[in-house]
């Protein structure tokens, strides 16, 4: 019964009958109009509350959200952040996939203001030894670019895939293999090929450098 409100909840929302922003019925009446006990409404609501579908304002009651990919998908870093082993690799690949595409739509919408961003994320990553603070600007990175591309739904995957967890692990490894240069090179290639304009240097730039990391992880499982 709670999964046929959410899914009744989410009818109503994907045939306008719920938009962006609107206050949803009390739950009294939402549980009569759909014919489903309280109970179970209840329940619905909390779980399209944490998908980020609906939100509870204090005082005021309960709201559709904006709807926006970051806010549908925030969930999806759990996967990332508790994945291992094999799985890790799974989520790698897929990323692998994403981001050269995010890179390659990048290079081509690409706007002088957001690639400055990007410059000042490379430089600054170039500027430091620091672990952390390579970390940090890696993430902002490869954020800026996806955002370059112009998909706010690829963007949101590509930020859940992000984890930081993961990327300080392989951080702290490449540091141990003294691999920082490599990894440098690699996205001063994806830099030169956003300033190119290039999307096909740009996709197997970005390409290369997630498939570096995969095959650092298998030798790490092996």
């Amino acid at each position: 019964m709670t999964q046929r409100a959410i899914d009744r909840i989410k009818e109503m929302i994907a045939e306008g009958l719920l938009e962006p922003g609107a206050r949803l019925p009390t739950e009294r009446d939402l549980a009569v109009q759909l014919g489903i006990s309280r109970s179970s409404m209840r329940e619905a609501i909390r779980a399209l509350t944490v998908l980020g579908v609906l939100e509870a304002r204090h005082g005021s009651g309960i709201y559709v959200t904006r709807l926006e990919a970051g806010d549908l998908l925030e969930t999806f870093g759990v996967v990332a952040d508790l994945s291992r082993g094999p799985q890790l690799v799974e989520l790698l690949e897929v990323r692998r996939i994403l981001e050269s595409t995010a890179t390659a739509l990048a290079a081509a919408r690409i706007s002088g203001e957001q690639l400055a961003e990007v410059e000042r994320q490379l430089e600054a990553m170039n500027a430091t030894e620091d672990p952390e603070e390579i970390l940090s600007h890696d993430l902002a990175f490869h954020r800026a670019i996806a955002e370059a591309a112009g998909n706010d739904t690829m963007a949101a995957i590509l930020e859940g895939l992000s984890s930081r967890t993961f990327r300080a692990r392989v951080w702290r490894g490449y540091q141990e293999e003294g691999a920082f240069e490599r990894t440098r090179r690699e996205h001063t290639r994806i830099h030169h090929a956003l300033v190119a304009h290039d999307p096909e240097a740009a996709r197997a730039a970005a390409a290369a450098h997630v498939g570096e990391v995969e095959e650092w992880l298998r030798t790490q499982l092996g």
